[in-house]
């Protein structure tokens, strides 16, 4: 198999990268694709109580384990199947269960600070920043976050102010100028979507 296509797609929380990736995703088949989500990659709490891990600041760098998601990525460079960690937001920490995750020839990397660490930025072939208005983008985190996190609105919003949206003006917002291509109103850009998709598939043709 020839050296896979590797995607990045970052940009702020709720930006509608998400979106994004899971449309490029699903415009291939399931055979050619994969996505790994740098959510997953957070790293494992079990030496800290339930009390510290509610304090985790999930938008700094130091959250990220890196180092397994970079050994994962290039294993799937080199033909190799990778055991994907699962991060359970409900507990603050990594289960043990894992995901298989087979080498194809599309892998979609998707992640607020995927183009934040070199090592990664190196790995992409497309490198993709979502650009979306920041009212909107709280917006969509107050709702994932009540709807599937368990979280209050007092809760969401506090965090919003004192982590972030500090953290994204200084470690997410500068990662913009490493991008290949700025997609604006995240999710609902169809043109850019359908630009995207085009390219990988011209991309995987020759």
């Amino acid at each position: 198999m020839n050296r896979p296509i590797l995607i990045g797609i970052t940009g702020g929380t709720g930006s509608g990268k998400s979106t994004i990736a899971d449309a490029i995703y699903n415009s291939f088949s399931e055979d050619c694709i994969a996505m790994i989500q740098q959510d997953a990659y957070y790293k494992s709490q079990n030496h800290l109580t339930m009390e510290e891990r509610t304090k985790t600041n999930y938008d700094h760098p130091k959250a990220f384990d890196n180092e397994l998601l970079i050994s994962n990525l290039k294993s799937l460079i080199d033909g190799e199947s990778i055991r994907k960690p699962i991060y359970d937001f409900t507990i603050h920490n990594r289960l043990e269960e894992t995901v298989l995750v087979e080498p194809k020839e599309i892998i979609i990397v998707e992640g607020i600070l995927i183009l934040e660490d070199e090592r990664i930025r190196d790995l992409l072939d497309i490198k993709v920043y979502v650009d979306t208005d920041a009212d909107i983008r709280i917006l969509r985190r107050l709702i994932r976050d009540i709807n599937e996190r368990g979280r209050t609105v007092d809760s969401v919003v506090e965090q919003y102010l004192e982590v972030v949206r500090p953290m994204h003006m200084q470690f997410t917002e500068p990662t913009k100028r490493y991008a290949d291509i700025i997609v604006p109103e995240g999710g609902h850009n169809k043109v850019a979507i359908d630009i995207l998709v085009s390219k990988v598939k011209d991309t995987l043709n020759k």
